[in-house]
């Protein structure tokens, strides 16, 4: 699993610019109304809710919002669809796109669309699973007071981690899918101060661009699906570094 850091910290940069769009809420009001469909409206007795409004607070939704948005789901409001689309990008980059929809011709034509204008191509469901793990993520802000790494990292090896990153201002833990609940359990327990608690699709191999103008293109394809109203998140496998992040400004 070695690189996970760098992936994180990446990821980081990029959700802190995201979490400025106005979209964000949308999402993640979609995601709460879906989550109180499938569970009810209890987040103790309903983990996807729970994690929901947990990464709500996160991106400093007020309360109001993140209320209405249950209430919203209580009422059957929202009818959202979960899809998933897989395809390639420019020079062998793979790409997976999560989205919630109330329509899914429109979201289909949407994603297609970009991915023709962009000159990427669709695969067939399941065609990506060989390059992505799916993996419960928790990244914690570290407190002022210095946690006890050696301690700390065989308590969440307990709950179920798989490793655990130190840096300097962040500790990122990975685990299996399944031990997503035990792992948010023990978070809870220690406390930690959570960033963001996920299942994310970690790639297991990476692919470098090294043409800036090629890489200025993925990355612009990329953020084009992610700007789309029906996609709430994008996985790709593109080598990321802050030397070419920097370059391209």
């Amino acid at each position: 699993m070695a690189g996970h850091s760098k992936w994180s910290k990446i990821k980081r940069q990029k959700g802190a610019t995201d979490a400025k769009r106005s979209k964000i809420f949308t999402r993640l009001i979609k995601e709460i109304t879906v989550a109180v469909k499938e569970g009810g409206p209890d987040p103790d007795g309903n983990p996807r809710l729970r994690l929901a409004i947990q990464t709500s607070k996160a991106a400093n939704m007020p309360k109001d919002n993140i209320e209405r948005a249950i209430k919203k789901g209580e009422g059957g409001e929202g009818n959202y669809q979960e899809v998933t689309y897989e395809g390639y990008a420019t020079h062998g980059v793979a790409v997976y796109v999560e989205c919630l929809t109330d329509n899914i011709n429109r979201t289909v034509q949407n994603v297609r669309t970009i991915f023709n204008k962009n000159h990427g191509s669709l695969s067939t469901n399941g065609s990506l699973e060989f390059i992505f793990d799916r993996k419960s993520v928790f990244v914690i802000r570290r407190g002022e007071q210095p946690a006890d790494e050696e301690e700390l990292t065989l308590e969440l090896i307990d709950a179920g981690a798989d490793e655990v990153e130190f840096e300097e201002d962040y500790i990122t833990i990975y685990g299996a899918m399944e031990d997503f609940g035990s792992l948010q359990k023990k978070v809870e327990e220690l406390p930690l101060e959570v960033e963001t608690a996920e299942l994310q699709r970690i790639p297991n191999t990476t692919v470098e661009v090294h043409d800036l103008e090629a890489l200025r293109k993925i990355l612009k394809f990329i953020d084009a699906l992610e700007d789309d109203d029906d996609v709430q998140k994008v996985y790709h496998n593109l080598e990321l570094n802050e030397e070419l992040m920097a370059e391209l400004g």
